[in-house]
């Protein structure tokens, strides 16, 4: 049976944040909220959990899952050739709505699904989000919706989806903003932007003048 908590109550929020921090190293699943849409989560270095997430989605391997942190310094010992642009974009953007798409230490024992080497990062400006993954380290997150539905905004349809697929649903109220993450390849010599969001091309070229754009 899932667990709520309205994490707008202080007593329930302290609650709450425990007994998710537990479920995820149960290798359970989580409804987070985050600065974009709500999130579904799993340890990131458990291969069941992100499993689970997947089928709880009806999500395929092909569309691997992101993985969000709690500081920019959890990067260092999560990705690989991060270079000067990347740290900028970082530097300008973190906490917030920009994914960046690195390639990952290739030591790391994790399998978020068909990667080809790369894994999605972020930093989410949510407290709540923020201090479970302070708590936990770092986190498989996607949005918390069957595929094919609309991404929820608050954790009513969050959980009306997923059910009891999860094990603590953390309320944090209607999220701020329901744009996406921009989404930024970090990868090559030049960042490309894969996806457009909550950033737009000219705020990111403010940082990163030669940024290009995916066909």
């Amino acid at each position: 049976m899932a667990r709520r908590y309205d994490c707008n109550d202080a007593t329930d929020r302290t609650t709450g944040l425990r007994e998710a921090a537990s479920a995820v190293r149960r290798g359970e699943l989580v409804v987070l909220p985050t600065d974009t849409v709500y999130g579904i989560g799993a340890d990131a270095f458990s291969s069941e959990g992100v499993a689970d997430l997947l089928d709880a989605k009806g999500r395929g391997r092909n569309m691997p899952t992101p993985v969000l942190i709690g500081s920019p310094n959890t990067l260092h010992g999560l990705v690989t050739d991060f270079s000067e642009q990347a740290w900028e974009l970082v530097d300008a953007f973190w906490p917030g709505a920009l994914t960046l798409v690195a390639k990952h230490q290739p030591s790391l024992q994790w399998d978020l699904g068909d990667t080809r080497g790369t894994v999605a990062v972020r930093m989410p400006l949510h407290p709540v989000a923020i201090e479970l993954l302070t708590e936990v380290g770092p986190m498989a997150v996607s949005s918390a919706n069957l595929t094919g539905h609309p991404s929820p905004e608050d954790c009513d349809a969050a959980q009306e989806m997923l059910g009891d697929s999860v094990s603590v649903y953390l309320d944090g109220g209607p999220t701020p903003g329901i744009v996406p993450s921009s989404i930024v390849d970090v990868t090559g010599k030049v960042p490309v932007l894969l996806r457009a969001g909550a950033l737009s091309v000219e705020e990111l070229r403010k940082v990163v003048p030669d940024l290009e754009v995916a066909n």
